[in-house]
């Protein structure tokens, strides 16, 4: 199978020609990106934005500290424009709010700094699968890129991408909570794009977060009745080669997050995702002779476990403990 055959059936079941040849007007785009030191990577993304097939109106930035803005390096760019805040006024949620009040758009485009698209027709994409139905009518609220791994990334962390994000695109409605689990509300602010309306309609995202308003946002929306599309045509090169701290400290706010919304998270638990997880890599690490790499998954698994442990159990933890285990430090100010 070519790669345009494969593109093809990856979205076979989704697309809905009709739907399409009768859209009113063109949905308008911005993209809303949070920058903090941005480095080549956020440079190749600007430059892919431009390159796109489907024209982005404004991107709208986000950037956190003006000190680490270099002025001169992005002057020029059409419908760019920055707005900068302190470190200690940052907040997942509300500053990606800030960002989508200053768009008009049809479609908020939320990125990272550091997701590159991997090819020109991310945007349309991802316009596309907010076309979409679920299978019982269902509108799409927000539909997510794929991530693939970048040239360094290690062998484990390359395989865990395909493990989140597959090849096969998928419409995830509350139908598939007891298929899926926690999957059913997984979705990732690193390329994700939201309809306008619904997002107003429903809040936005969580204000105030330590980590997760992607994810959070997913699951209220899917218990409202609304779907959320994975676009595995939408692709961005995005991938990290974290520590063994690193991971731990990731894990830790990300089970603060679950923690602090019990009414999303509580009767779904996502242990269960993280074991078939570290088994399908060990099979794929014993399959692929790269033996020497199990200690390494071994170690660096029982480092994401305890530390979602014990963000899970935070309100317990001594204050000082808290700020030893986070990723955030300005949160707990």
């Amino acid at each position: 199978m070519n790669g345009m055959e494969m593109e093809t059936e990856i979205y076979k079941g989704l697309a809905d020609p009709e739907e399409s040849r009768t859209e009113a007007r063109r949905m308008s785009v911005d993209v809303i990106i949070p920058v903090y030191r941005p480095d080549r990577r956020f440079a190749r993304l600007l430059a892919m934005l431009k390159r796109q097939t489907y024209p982005v109106d404004h991107i709208i930035i986000m950037n956190t500290e003006s000190r680490f803005w270099n002025e001169d390096g992005y002057k020029g760019i059409r419908g760019m424009e920055i707005h900068h805040l302190e470190k200690s006024e940052f907040d997942h949620g509300g500053t990606r709010n800030r960002g989508a009040a200053y768009s008009t758009a049809d479609v908020l485009l939320f990125m990272t700094d550091d997701a590159v698209p991997q090819d020109t027709r991310l945007v349309e994409r991802l316009v596309e699968a907010l076309k979409q139905k679920g299978p019982k009518g269902e509108t799409a609220a927000a539909a997510y890129a794929r991530q693939l791994p970048d040239r360094d990334c290690r062998a484990i962390e390359r395989y865990t991408r395909s493990f989140n994000y597959p090849d096969k695109s998928r419409i995830k409605t509350a139908a598939d909570l007891p298929g899926l689990g926690i999957k059913t509300y997984f979705a990732s602010n690193v390329c994700c794009a939201y309809r306008r309306d619904i997002f107003e309609s429903r809040g936005g995202f969580v204000n105030r977060t330590i980590f997760n308003e992607d994810m959070i946002y997913a699951a209220g929306a899917v218990r409202d009745g609304y779907a959320i599309v994975y676009a595995a045509g939408a692709k961005v090169i995005h991938s990290h080669n974290l520590t063994f701290s690193q991971q731990f400290r990731r894990n830790f706010d990300l089970a603060v997050s679950q923690a602090d919304h019990p009414e999303i998270f509580r009767g779904v638990p996502s242990e269960g995702e993280g074991i078939r997880m570290v088994k399908q890599t060990a099979g794929w690490l014993v399959k692929t002779g790269r033996l020497w790499l199990l200690p390494s998954l071994v170690i660096g698994s029982a480092f994401k476990y305890a530390g979602y442990r014990l963000g899970k159990m935070y309100r317990f933890l001594p204050r000082r403990l808290v700020l030893m285990c986070t990723d955030n430090r300005e949160y707990w100010r």
